[in-house]
């Protein structure tokens, strides 16, 4: 009942009580970001959603404009703290998760949730093998299982046994702890950045 139907009443209705929070400190970020190189305010990917629809996954532009793409050995998106193609304020963004704050977008049209597995790209469902396929069942998540314990520390392949162990024990009681650690987290500012990249 919970995962099916109250899950999604509730992201909806925090959502539309975030918004005009998140409108203030789009106020007052989203100058910043432009100014800083007259780019884009917003960064826009799509990504693997639930049963694998894609979505655009919306979040606020923390790389210079037309910057290239770089990832790790795993096929994951590199994520360094000294990675160049960040702007200065891309850094501080990053680094206190604001630059996820417009999810609260696409929480309100159904496409995510506030706690779930975070989504992969679209090539990665071509990487998933067994089971790992499951990891589309349910809305992908604002943030999750491994952003609140692991954040950046951890493999993809070994985020995606945890987002199934998510799934297979969903309760509210269980998004509740990953609010709360997730929380934590992001004050602690704990294991932001990643700090290897593939040599392809």
């Amino acid at each position: 009942m919970y995962s099916n139907i109250f899950k999604r009443i509730l992201d909806f209705i925090l959502a539309i009580i975030a918004l005009p929070f998140w409108l203030i400190i789009l106020a007052f970020i989203g100058p910043m970001i432009y100014f800083q190189d007259k780019g884009s305010i917003f960064y826009n990917a799509p990504r693997l959603g639930k049963n694998g629809k894609v979505f655009k996954m919306y979040k606020l532009r923390s790389m210079k404009m037309n910057a290239p793409d770089i990832r790790n050995e795993d096929g994951s998106t590199f994520n360094a703290e000294d990675d160049p193609r960040l702007t200065k304020i891309g850094k501080f963004i990053r680094k206190t998760s604001l630059d996820e704050t417009p999810q609260l977008l696409n929480i309100i049209k159904g496409d995510m949730s506030i706690i779930g597995p975070r989504p992969d790209l679209p090539e990665h469902k071509e990487l998933y093998e067994g089971n790992e396929v499951r990891k589309l069942e349910v809305r992908p998540g604002v943030t999750g299982y491994n952003q609140a314990y692991y954040r950046n520390t951890i493999p993809w392949k070994e985020r995606i046994k945890h987002d199934i162990y998510y799934i297979d024990h969903l309760t509210i009681l269980m998004d509740i702890k990953v609010f709360l650690k997730t929380a934590v987290s992001v004050l602690k500012r704990e294991d932001v950045f990643l700090e290897k990249k593939s040599d392809r």
